[in-house]
């Protein structure tokens, strides 16, 4: 299990978000510097103790109507090859593990890699700010193929009835900035 440390980030993962996101095909804010707001996310384990994984939901709060986008991360302590230049966050220094490189998470292997294996029942989300405590909130709904798992991430989230779905796929919550909790679908196995 993943040992969350209490420390600093310097620049904060919002603060690289905020540059990173308006980047992004799939943003549909119109500003440049939007106002983000943590709302929400779960962490994976990397067996291998290497990688940091965090889904993270942030909520960007210039719009009139909020929207809340999914962002999965990898924490490295070292570059990742072989993946294009947009895939970099942004690099932070620890407070206790010094340089990370972060990823999107949809270009790291060992991100999608855990992912799948939440989506087969083989791995268990933890809370995002808890070492070694499941988050049971996290569910994992339907069934589907096995092979290989074609995984689709929803990177702009809208709250949704997960039972309407019948293909495998991963509900959790988040809270909008007037504190309302809700719910949706954060990834989802395609068909093949």
């Amino acid at each position: 299990m993943a040992f969350i440390h209490r420390t600093t980030m310097t620049p904060t993962k919002l603060e690289l978000l905020t540059d990173w996101l308006p980047k992004q095909s799939w943003y549909v804010g119109d500003v440049e510097t939007p106002e983000l707001v943590k709302a929400g996310g779960f962490r994976l384990d990397d067996p291998e103790g290497a990688v940091g994984i965090d889904f993270m939901v942030v909520v960007d709060a210039t719009t009139q109507e909020s929207v809340a986008y999914l962002v999965p991360m990898g924490y490295r302590g070292a570059a990742l090859e072989g993946v294009p230049g947009e895939a970099l966050i942004g690099i932070a220094e620890h407070g206790v593990l010094g340089t990370r490189w972060i990823y999107d998470g949809v270009h790291d292997p060992v991100v999608m890699a855990q992912l799948r294996a939440l989506l087969r029942g083989e791995a268990m989300p933890q809370q995002q700010s808890k070492s070694d405590t499941p988050d049971p909130t996290v569910i994992v709904h339907g069934t589907g193929p096995d092979d290989g798992l074609d995984v689709q991430i929803n990177r702009v989230l809208l709250p949704t009835e997960a039972s309407q779905r019948s293909s495998r796929h991963l509900v959790a919550g988040w809270t909008w900035p007037n504190g309302t909790a809700a719910r949706g679908v954060l990834a989802t196995v395609a068909s093949r």
